[in-house]
């Protein structure tokens, strides 16, 4: 079962063109769209949504057709825009229960649905106030109770952690995990912060001016390599000095050093080298691929 699908999926505007024969299928689960601002990620998803028509090509979202089946596809799909679109003289209750009402819920199961959504995101008394006085944390958290409210079977986020503190992307992306895990319904979620996505996603859909760089679940873009990241806190320039005595490859990268793994009883004689130079480890670890590693090698191939 596929929840979207693309295939020859192009877009031109008059002086850019955001898709560029754009093929591509997502299964059930959480599934990363990630690219740089500009990549065509928020114009893919208006077009799934038929908010959009294409300029060539198809695309299906839960088996329907956007450019004929729209409204179809909206009453089974949950949208959490990108920009901040919320009314500020009303509150997150009224404004939940309003978007309820508006996917067709009768007054009295809006109003529970809606208490009981705004609870999941972590909204409690707040609720009752009005949007403008909210944090930007808090918006965030009301653009995904009304994206849930009707229960749909997808979720379309757009940047959900745009804006946010450190505390408040941990909590968003803990929320979108829990979406995905504990409720059953498949995610679309989108990101230019790649660790973002690298946290809470099972798939990767990855695309420049685009165009589809790549997709894969996300254990192919992690997996191990053959390095060890080591951390300390000072006297990295040393460690890294002792390494390659004792003939290994060191590549320096701030505080960070990446030590070839080639040889058995690397660990180990990192460990010693550490406690020899007495210096304080923060992490040693096994390197593993990353998904920013798509953009370096498609960046290399174009030198």
């Amino acid at each position: 079962m596929t929840i979207l699908a693309t295939e020859g999926l192009t877009k031109r505007f008059p002086r850019v063109t955001a898709l560029d024969r754009l093929t591509v299928t997502a299964g059930p689960g959480v599934t990363g769209l990630v690219g740089a601002n500009g990549a065509g990620k928020s114009t893919l998803i208006k077009i799934l949504l038929g908010l959009l028509p294409p300029t060539e090509g198809r695309a299906a979202v839960l088996g329907l057709d956007p450019a004929t089946q729209a409204l179809d596809i909206r009453r089974k799909v949950g949208y959490m825009p990108e920009h901040d679109c919320l009314p500020p003289d009303v509150s997150a209750t009224e404004f939940t229960v309003h978007m309820a009402r508006m996917s067709g819920l009768p007054r009295g199961a809006a109003r529970e649905r809606a208490a009981d959504t705004l609870r999941h995101v972590g909204l409690y008394e707040e609720r009752y106030r009005p949007i403008g006085g909210y944090s930007t944390g808090m918006k965030q958290r009301v653009k995904l109770a009304q994206a849930l409210v009707h229960d749909p079977s997808l979720l379309f986020l757009d940047e959900p952690t745009n804006g946010l503190d450190p505390r408040g992307r941990d909590d968003m992306l803990a929320l979108i995990r829990r979406i995905g895990a504990e409720f059953g319904i498949s995610v679309v979620v989108t990101s230019h912060l790649l660790g973002e996505l690298e946290r809470v996603c099972d798939h990767v859909i990855v695309i420049d001016g685009g165009r589809l760089l790549r997709s894969s679940a996300i254990g192919e873009f992690t997996q191990a390599t053959h390095s060890i990241t080591v951390e300390v806190e000072e006297g990295g320039e040393a460690l890294a000095e002792r390494l390659r005595a004792a003939g290994h490859a060191v590549t320096e990268h701030g505080r960070l050093l990446i030590v070839d793994d080639g040889a058995p009883g690397t660990h180990d004689l990192v460990r010693d080298a550490v406690c020899d130079l007495n210096l304080s480890l923060v992490r040693l670890e096994q390197g593993r691929h990353r998904i920013e590693d798509v953009f370096r090698e498609e960046a290399a191939a174009h030198v």
